[in-house]
């Protein structure tokens, strides 16, 4: 199915000196900013969106350190009481939290992470790192993404079109099967190349490419002279083409797919899930994922909040797509024709 763009355009007010004051280091894509180009309800004054974007540069820098920490905790766990268990579980363990530092890498693409930009890049790439993707590159394909949600102008639709995985309806099976691919490591190849072969993602600065080349190269070239190679082997490359891929495929089937498409409050999805889901699949207030569309301002540890004050505005709990469980309301959902039927019949209006 093909997606329609929402013509027209929308500019920040400090687009122009935004884009005068980053012209050297940003790419257009980034430039071009992160706002909707389809129509966001009037859900909060000006007020309330400046209180709930207050960037919390202390709260940040903790779960930084609380994410790098239990990827620490893991190693030694698994290294100090070896076995197969305790490995499987370390590999776990870690490939969420690569997930989790993803999470905090996303926020600092929207300038969450510090109010010192420079400060907010530097320390986004390095949480990027261990996803093996560029903070950003991803910035440019990620708010190219904001502006033309699910349209054919959207590098994250366009790179799923055509993927047995991202059809829906499928029956729950059929869903748990693919995301065992992603877990056995049988869809590494097209989960990573169909990232990275994004033109827009490939665009930073020269400066920001040849750190992270001399990074990978050192962390090669020292692996195998002081023979540490096998723990990078396996905590990292193990859990980030299994787990952490599996763990990113049902995030992005849960943020754009099985849903209505009328509107920009079910384009996205936002799952209300116990802790230990969102622990695992979406921390940091990854399953906000319509408040996030809606503000992108907003930073994470604020989405839960605001999620519930949307909750008592209209028209938002009447048309937000909001399920409740990845592992039941998600899998509900995706075997579901309701989003089916309401498309087909809006297209014989």
């Amino acid at each position: 199915m093909v997606k329609r763009s929402i013509k027209g355009t929308f500019w920040p007010k400090n687009w122009v000196q935004e884009y005068r004051m980053t012209d050297t280091v940003v790419a257009r894509s980034a430039k071009l900013g992160d706002s909707c180009l389809q129509n966001i309800p009037r859900l909060l004054s000006k007020e309330e969106i400046r209180n709930f974007s207050e960037i919390d540069s202390v709260k940040f820098t903790a779960a930084a350190v609380l994410e790098f920490g239990l990827v620490a905790a893991a190693v030694w766990m698994s290294e100090t009481w070896w076995n197969p268990l305790t490995y499987a579980l370390a590999v776990i363990v870690i490939g969420s939290r690569i997930n989790g530092l993803g999470a905090l890498m996303h926020d600092a693409a929207h300038y969450r992470g510090y109010a010192n930009r420079q400060l907010n890049d530097f320390v986004g790439e390095i949480l990027a790192l261990p996803t093996s993707t560029s903070m950003a590159g991803y910035r440019n394909s990620h708010f190219a993404h904001h502006r033309e949600l699910n349209s054919e102008n959207d590098p994250d639709w366009q790179r799923n079109l055509g993927l047995k995985e991202y059809e829906f309806p499928a029956p729950r099976t059929s869903v748990l099967m693919r995301t065992l691919q992603y877990l056995l490591g049988l869809k590494t190849v097209t989960a990573v190349t169909g990232f990275h072969k994004n033109k827009d993602t490939r665009d930073i600065a020269v400066a920001v490419a040849r750190a992270r080349l001399f990074f990978f190269a050192a962390l090669l070239v020292s692996s195998i002279v002081l023979g540490f190679w096998k723990f990078i082997l396996l905590y990292w490359i193990v859990p980030l083409m299994t787990v952490f891929l599996a763990i990113r495929y049902i995030r992005s089937v849960a943020e754009h797919y099985a849903v209505e498409h009328e509107n920009v409050l079910n384009e996205s999805r936002t799952v209300v899930a116990p802790f230990w889901e969102r622990w695992l699949i979406a921390p940091w207030g990854l399953n906000y994922h319509i408040e996030h569309h809606l503000f992108p301002g907003v930073p994470c540890f604020r989405l839960a909040e605001l999620h519930r004050l949307l909750m008592t505005r209209d028209p938002y709990p009447q048309i937000a797509h909001v399920t409740y469980g990845y592992f039941s309301g998600l899998l509900w959902d995706c075997a579901s024709v309701r989003h089916i039927e309401i498309e087909t019949a809006a297209s014989t209006l």
